[in-house]
């Protein structure tokens, strides 16, 4: 079969293909339980709140525990990570099920419940999404990512629907039991998948130094802080129809469990048609425009929801969101990944998801409790002036291009050789560059030393500063520390070919004879030399 679309194109590799198959399974799964739990919770409590904090359980994990999950998508093998997920959840749901069957569940119980299930996708989302990269090459991954958002809204048309009828025929526990065979496919999947790891001489960072890497990372990288900044309204703003709709089908349109699995299919078919319609967009309009057309739709949609008291009516307004949630999303998503180098992607979409789904947890809450004191159609009302906020935001954050940077390592770094053998740990270690510039070339010099300073900062220098000689004014001298040897050289390897230009512009700046010189010095105090420090003996990086 030819393919034509670039959204296609993905399913030409093998893994790819298996996993999201069996990700399409999983999927309907949970969306079934989903439907089985706002229900139930609808029959056990008659608190809008607690309503709404269903889906606030699901997305709270997602938001407490993304950064640490994407540190170990980083550190580890992304393979076994997503599987432990997997298990754990399938665990989990057994027992919802079993609790279900036999009328043990309270409210909060089967909050604790559904917040368990959100820690398992907490743990997967981060593995599995820096996993497309390693799947698919690095021009088929918008399309992956667009099919992966496919896949979800697939199961999302049909698996609501479906999960209403089976909460009405059979109870909630037959849609948590649904759920919990769900996770064969993808387990069966994960486990046929053998990836080619790559390796390292260089020891494997700790937790916690991962995890402040990836935070140092996003917080010099002006394009990712506009992606989460956006991310995180869009969540606030638009958690608001999903979190209210089990309401609305009951109070607004006056109908059932059906009617509800039925206004979910609607969005997701909305979804679907976004998905579809992605590329094309994207030739056409810039990212920022097709955010604000995003937020845009939904606050239509909620408005068509708040005045509606037909379902048909609210249906077709809900198809208009899942739309937008699609090109939203997946757009967010993509500058993520094309924006970030695969040693902190994990990390990178981490964050994402954690500020996005910290606002659609914080949003499903806010939510809840103006629908309880103002009413629902209020509620809605209120949000969709809220997401018209989103769009003005964008006049001075705008959406960065769509382009993709060649984020490659650079793999110019040579470890020197050392007159002092010195172990991993050692430190600090400071760095001193000496250029020779000229007076005429001095402004664009600062103009590239101030972009090198966040290029460095980003990739884990420490104390950068810029020096210029009192003496000799056109010797300009660069300094920055690390913490130990090891990090030294972590943070040359992470040098990418789109920092290359950068670091040739200052080449051809430096007007002396030879390279820039590099001075790679010790810090030492006045006291007797510590035990990192020895006569000639091989550096053993792992440990």
């Amino acid at each position: 079969m030819p393919y034509t679309s670039s959204t296609l194109a993905p399913l030409r590799h093998g893994t790819y293909r298996r996993i999201w198959f069996a990700s399409l399974a999983s999927n309907f799964g949970g969306l079934i339980q989903a439907v089985g739990a706002a229900w139930m919770m609808t029959t056990i409590t008659a608190s809008e709140n607690m309503v709404a904090l269903v889906q606030t359980s699901t997305a709270l994990p997602i938001m407490l525990f993304s950064l640490v999950s994407g540190a170990l998508a980083d550190s580890f093998d992304r393979r076994r990570v997503m599987l432990t997920a997997q298990y754990f959840m399938l665990a989990v749901s057994a027992l919802l099920s079993i609790s279900a069957y036999f009328g043990w569940l309270s409210p909060w119980l089967l909050l604790f419940f559904t917040f368990l299930i959100g820690c398992g996708t907490a743990l997967n989302n981060p593995s599995w999404q820096a996993s497309v990269g390693d799947m698919v090459p690095r021009a088929d991954l918008p399309g992956a990512v667009t099919l992966n958002s496919v896949g979800f809204n697939i199961t999302r048309s049909v698996g609501p629907a479906i999960g209403g009828v089976i909460v009405a025929a059979a109870g909630a526990a037959a849609a948590f039991a649904v759920n919990t065979l769900s996770y064969f496919a993808l387990i069966y999947a994960l486990m046929r998948w053998k990836p080619s790891l790559p390796t390292s001489n260089l020891p494997r960072e700790t937790l916690g130094s991962a995890v402040f890497a990836g935070l140092r990372y996003v917080s010099m990288s002006p394009n990712l802080q506009k992606v989460l900044l956006r991310g995180l309204i869009f969540g606030v703003t638009a958690s608001s129809i999903l979190a209210l709709l089990p309401i609305v089908a009951i109070n607004l349109v006056v109908g059932g469990p059906l009617t509800y699995g039925l206004m979910l299919g609607s969005f997701g078919i909305g979804a679907i048609g976004g998905a579809m319609l992605n590329d094309r967009l994207r030739e056409r309009f810039s990212s920022e425009t097709i955010v604000r057309i995003s937020f845009a739709g939904f606050a239509l949609s909620a408005a068509i929801a708040a005045f509606s008291p037909i379902a048909a009516l609210t249906c077709a307004g809900l198809v208009i969101s899942g739309a937008c949630w699609v090109l939203a999303l997946s757009l967010f998503n993509t500058i993520v990944q094309l924006s970030t180098p695969r040693w902190v992607v994990g990390r990178a979409l981490s964050l994402y998801q954690t500020v996005t789904f910290g606002g659609i947890a914080g949003g499903s809450w806010l939510w809840g409790i103006v629908a309880g004191r103002y009413g629902i159609s209020n509620a809605l009302l209120i949000s969709a002036v809220a997401m018209l906020f989103g769009i003005v935001v964008g006049l001075r954050f705008a959406m960065p291009a769509f382009a993709s940077l060649n984020l490659d390592p650079l793999n110019r770094f040579t470890e020197p050789a050392l007159g002092l053998d010195i172990t991993p740990r050692s430190g600090p270690i400071v760095v001193q560059i000496d250029y020779e510039i000229a007076d005429a070339d001095v402004r664009e010099f600062l103009a590239l030393m101030g972009e090198r300073r966040r290029i460095r900062i980003r990739d884990g220098a420490r104390n950068w500063a810029l020096m210029r000689d009192l003496e000799k004014p056109g010797r300009w001298t660069e300094t920055y520390h690390t913490p130990t040897w090891v990090e030294y050289i972590r943070h040359n390897q992470r040098r990418t070919q789109a920092d290359a230009e950068n670091i040739e512009r200052l080449r051809d700046l430096h007007r002396g004879v030879d390279l820039p010189q590099v001075h790679r010095l010790i810090e030492r105090q006045a006291i007797p030399p510590n035990d990192d420090v020895f006569y000639k003996a091989p550096i053993d990086l792992h440990h």
